[in-house]
Parts: structure tokens; C-alpha cells; sequence
């Protein structure tokens, strides 16, 4: 053996073999370890939350919109339903490219420009995980051509929907209103959760007014989908719960005929049952079709509403402010008898004007040649204006102003539709807040006739003839009659509000004065005689003619020479049987002229159809009344 040659050390080779292993084994161990506490935390700590993250890959909560209420007149004739149709539904984060899906579905379903528009204006208020409408009411061509071309558009789908209708049309437009597409604004006040998977919100009428009943409650269904989106198979779900039905006190036969008996004029017919306050008709034409809301109104229908110079989209029955004219006279004659100022037997001698003690002006009655010596009843019944300069001469324009507030001249009603004006009874403070000048005794007779700056809507002035009939014992105006829940047969009744009474000391006031407007129809001087004809109950009512436009002194109404606009407005209110009422009105014929000849001839006609009466009655008019 050589010096060079060295053994082999087996001692030191197993030691380090065995190092090298008891290392291996415990890092093998730790990593195994670190493995097992790691699934461990997977499996049992943190198992419901991968479950979520991997079931929301397959599994998706869709809403389940209600179906919205319907609504009836009080004959159970339907006014408002809800009618099937197919929607085109786009969810944003499932589309790859957005331009190029719009830009085939336009070429497939010819969408136009306002389409898209409307739709990128939706895109930014809904999250991108939210279906957005694109198109509404699709054809069943348009619905063929997509099916063919859905493997190309991901994240569109077609969707079958309830969308809203209005089967009669123009005829309820500005009472039940309509529903229109929830607006971004809206988007901030409404509960989003409760609306997810709903499209349209009430926006006028009744339907904004009760949306809260028509609306109902959302649903959800849980749905299992595959890699494409579509699902495979429903896990679990949450019905919606429709909205309330309503069921109104309108009547579309009344309804009807107050359109009807309009003809070619605008204006305004508001009838309602003095015993609840509740409205049987409410007419404001022009109007328009509220089925052009549903789906979105293009921009030039509805510059063509808007720009209109007849307004067809005001409602004038309770935005409209019109002199009452004449209509206002038994009002103030009834303030007159109350407060001592005149009885049933003063006198005041009509020479055809008036003029106010110390001035030369002349305020002249309608009619020129005068009336002669006037008492209560026949001023009343030939609609004399010189009796009512010299009786709110001596009442005053405080008292009468007072007395007027009674029966909510110039106040909101709290009739349940939105959007009411106030309307304006002058007063002495009222002048001096807004035009900063006193007021002058001249005002306060052409007040006393419903000119100047008087100022009432139809329902205003139809609700204090309600009260009129009803000596006192007013009731807010309301259209809504009932409601049900859905499911359930049973009618809940809306209970009417009762009004403060109008404190009159005597009974024979109102006696006097509703007497005296029987004159106006059933006298053989009334100014409204010729619907009295045939009647088998007696009306209590009053014509009046409100002016546009005012006179100079010595200036002469023409109206062959005038364009009909400036025509005087006619105007007519009444209630009947006069000594039971069931029915008051109140018309407004914009540039009829007279209320004689043209509006009182509309409540005749309602007045028939609501308790049946056949034969109309000739008319012939000969005196023509302010």
C-alpha cells in the first residue's frame, strides 16, 4: 500500500448520508405540515367564502319585478293594464365589445340613433352587472332575427316583460296619467332594491300619485348558469308580490260625454258627488295619448306636445286658472244675505252701469239697456251686474274676501292627483305683498262679478259648488274610490275626508240662494232656461262669461271681429236635484263666449247620462249673459 492511498471512511459517510435524510424528512414533514394547515384553513375556515367566489361564477340572484297594479273607474271598466311584450336586455360586463354589438344590433333590428342614445344615458345609471333595457316592444320578426345571431352577441338577451297600457286612450290622460322610464333623478329617492328589475315609474295622475300601492314588492330567483351565461336549471326563488288594484271613482260614461260634448273647443269639466267628494269626470282638452310615454316618446312627438300652442299636456282641471266670471255671484250673494248687507227683498235698480258715488266712471252690465229694479232672485237668475257692483261695494273687499276663503277660494283642494295650482283670491294685503299699490274700491266691484284679478281652476271652483249643495258640509275631492290586494276579492273603501263646515248663522241663506239659482235654470227670465226643459228634478246652477281681454269705456265686445282666442271664455256650475244633490259641476269652454249658450248646454248633457235621462231638450238661445 502506498502512502497516497487512504482508506475508506465509512463512519463518515454514513453520518452524513443520514444528516442529509433526517433533514429531508423534517423539511418534507414542515412542507407537509404547511400543505395540511393550509387546507385545513381552506376547507373549514375559509369554506364559505370560495364557495361564494365559485357559485357566483355559476350561480346568479335575478330580480323578479311585480306586476304592477291595475286600475278601474267605478263601472270595473279597466284603465290601466299591463300587456306582455318582448324587451331587448344587455348586461354590460358580459359584452366584450360594446360598439361592435350596437353597431350589429342596429343592423339587425334597425335601432335609430335615439335608441342608442337613451341607452349609453341608462349605462350610467345602472352598475355594469345590471341588465339594462336597450329596446322595448320588439316584433316577433325583430325577436326571429336575434335568435338567429344570438351566438354573437353575448350579454344580449331577449326578455319577456309586462309593459304598461292604457286601453281608453286619450280619454284619461291627465287623471290616471301614465308611467314613463325611471329617470336618474328618481333613481336617487326610490328604494333601488325594490325596483331592481323594474323599468318604469309613475310620472303624472294617479299612477305617480299611489305609486307606493301600484307598485309592489320585488322577488328573486336564484339560477344556476353555464360558461355562456344562459341558465341551466332555477335553485331557489322569492315571488314577487304584485301591486295593489285601484279602483277609481270615474266614470268613463260621464268621462265620455264631457269630452264628447266639448267638440273642437278647450277647456275644462271637472263633476263630482257632493256627498264624498269623489271626481266622476275630469276633462282637460286638448289631450294626448299617454301610451307614447310607455316605451319613450320620440323627441319630435313630443316637441310636437310641447310646442303646441293649445298646451295639450297642462291639465287645465287643476292647473288652468280662468275668471269664475258670474259663477262667483252666488257666492257673494250668499255673503251679502249673511253678513246683513242685503235680504231677499232688497232692491237695486239696474239702468245698464254703475258708477261708485263722487266718480263719472261707468263699470256697465252685460246688458246695456239694464234689468231694471233687481232683488236677490231675479238679479241672481238674469245674472245682473250692477246688483253685484253695488252689493260688494257695501261688503267691501276684506269682508268679501273673508267670506270667499270659506269656501277655499284660492286654496289647493288636497284633491289626490299632484301638480294642483292654487289659484288666487284677491285681497287687500295680497296686492300690496305682490304689486306694492293699495287697493282701489273700483276692484273690488269687478272682484265681486269674478273679474279682475280673480283667478280660479275648475276643480276649485267645481269643489265650493259641492260644498254650495251641500249647505256647508264640504269634502276634499279625491279619485281614488278603492283598492284590493292582490289575491284578495275584498274591496278596502277610501273613507272621505269631511271638510270644517262654512260657518252660516242662517239656514234660510241658504235656502235664498240656492232658490235663486234654481231661477237661473227653471225661471222664465233665468239665463240658463233653456236646460230646464223636460227635467223631472230641479237644477240649481249659474252661468258666467269670463272676458280674456278687458275693455276701454267706450269700447264695444264684437266678437264676429275678433280671432277666437280672444273670444270671452264661457263658464257654467250647478248640482242636482237641487233639493238632494247627487251631482256638482263645474265647466270651463275657453272662447265658447257665452256660459248660456255653450257651457250649460254640456251640463245638461252630463246631467242626462248620469241619471239616465233620454230625450235632450231644444235649445234656443236668445239673452246672452255675463
Amino acid at each position: 500500500m502506498t502512502p497516497w492511498q487512504t482508506f475508506k471512511d465509512h463512519i463518515s459517510e454514513y453520518r452524513l448520508i443520514n444528516g442529509r435524510l433526517i433533514f429531508a424528512g423534517v423539511f418534507s414533514a414542515l412542507l407537509f405540515s404547511a400543505v395540511m394547515v393550509r387546507l385545513v384553513i381552506l376547507q373549514v375556515y375559509e369554506h364559505e367564502h370560495f364557495e361564494a367566489l365559485s357559485n357566483r361564477n355559476r350561480i346568479s340572484i335575478e330580480p323578479l319585478p311585480p306586476q304592477r297594479g291595475l286600475i278601474f273607474d267605478r263601472n270595473g271598466v279597466i284603465l290601466a293594464e299591463n300587456v306582455p311584450t318582448f324587451s331587448l336586455e344587455v348586461v354590460p360586463e358580459k359584452v366584450v365589445d360594446m360598439e361592435a354589438t350596437l353597431a350589429l344590433l342596429t343592423t339587425l333590428l334597425n335601432l335609430t340613433e335615439e335608441d342608442i342614445s337613451r341607452f349609453r344615458e341608462r349605462l350610467r345609471q345602472h352598475r355594469r352587472f345590471e341588465e339594462v333595457t336597450l329596446r322595448l316592444r320588439l316584433t316577433e320578426d325583430e325577436v326571429a332575427r336575434f335568435a338567429v345571431h344570438r351566438h354573437r352577441l353575448p350579454g344580449v338577451e331577449v326578455v319577456g316583460r309586462l309593459i304598461r297600457h292604457y286601453p281608453q286612450g286619450h280619454l284619461f290622460a291627465h287623471s290616471v296619467g301614465y308611467v314613463g322610464r325611471i329617470n336618474e333623478r328618481e333613481m336617487q329617492i326610490i328604494n333601488r332594491q325594490n325596483y331592481k328589475g323594474t323599468l318604469h315609474i309613475g310620472k303624472t295622475g294617479i299612477e305617480k300619485q299611489y305609486e307606493d300601492l301600484l307598485h309592489g314588492t320585488v322577488g328573486y330567483r336564484h339560477v344556476e348558469t353555464n360558461v355562456q351565461g344562459r341558465i341551466v336549471r332555477e335553485l331557489q326563488s322569492v315571488p314577487a308580490e304584485s301591486g295593489q288594484d285601484l279602483y277609481l271613482h270615474l266614470d268613463i260614461n260621464l268621462q265620455r260625454a264631457a269630452a264628447e260634448a266639448l267638440t273642437d273647443y278647450n277647456g275644462s269639466v271637472v263633476v263630482l258627488d257632493p256627498r264624498n267628494g269623489g271626481i266622476l269626470a275630469m276633462v282637460s282638452k286638448p289631450d294626448f295619448d299617454p301610451n307614447l310615454f310607455i316605451s319613450g316618446i320620440s323627441n319630435r312627438d313630443y316637441a310636437e306636445l310641447r310646442d303646441s300652442h293649445d298646451r295639450p299636456l297642462y291639465d287645465r282641471a287643476l292647473r288652468g286658472r280662468y275668471p269664475p266670471g258670474s259663477t262667483l255671484k252666488p257666492f257673494v250673494g250668499l255673503a251679502g244675505l249673511e253678513m246683513g248687507v242685503v235680504n231677499e227683498q232688497s232692491r237695486t235698480f239696474c239702468p245698464g252701469w254703475y258708477s261708485l258715488p263722487g266718480h263719472t266712471h261707468r263699470y256697465r252690465c252685460w246688458r246695456h239697456q239694464g234689468h231694471g229694479q233687481m232683488n236677490f232672485s231675479s238679479a241672481m237668475a238674469q245674472s245682473c251686474d250692477v246688483y253685484y257692483y253695488d252689493l260688494s261695494n257695501n261688503l267691501g273687499i276684506d269682508r268679501l274676501h273673508q267670506f270667499l276663503d270659506l269656501f277655499r277660494f284660492g286654496q289647493r283642494t288636497g284633491i289626490d292627483i299632484p301638480g294642483e295650482n292654487t289659484g288666487l283670491s284677491p285681497s287687500r294685503e295680497w296686492k300690496r305683498a305682490f304689486h306694492n299699490e293699495p287697493w282701489y274700491p273700483g276692484e273690488t266691484l269687478i272682484s265681486g262679478i269674478g273679474q279682475g284679478f280673480n283667478q280660479m281652476t275648475p276643480i276649485q271652483l267645481a269643489h265650493a259648488t259641492a260644498i254650495l249643495a251641500m249647505r256647508g258640509m264640504g269634502m276634499t275631492p279625491q279619485v281614488l274610490r278603492a283598492s284590493r290586494m292582490p289575491g284578495s276579492d275584498r274591496l278596502q273603501l277610501r273613507a272621505a275626508l269631511p271638510e270644517e263646515p262654512v260657518p252660516v248663522v242662517s239656514s234660510r241663506n241658504w235656502e235664498a240662494t240656492v232658490e235663486s239659482m234654481i231661477e237661473v235654470v227653471h225661471g222664465q227670465r233665468g239665463t240658463a232656461r233653456q236646460i230646464g226643459v223636460d227635467l223631472p228634478f230641479e237644477i240649481a246652477g249659474k252661468t258666467g262669461t269670463a272676458q280674456v281681454f278687458s275693455l276701454g269705456q267706450d269700447e264695444e265686445y264684437d266678437a264676429e271681429t275678433l280671432d277666437r282666442r280672444l273670444h270671452d271664455h264661457a263658464l257654467f256650475v250647478a248640482f242636482a236635484p237641487a233639493d238632494n244633490p247627487e251631482i256638482a259641476l263645474a265647466i270651463i269652454v275657453e272662447n265658447g263666449g257665452s256660459g248660456s249658450s255653450v257651457a250649460a248646454p254640456i251640463a245638461r248633457k252630463l246631467i242626462d247620462v248620469h241619471f239616465g235621462l233620454q230625450k235632450e231638450p231644444e235649445i234656443e238661445v236668445d239673452d246672452i249673459e255675463q
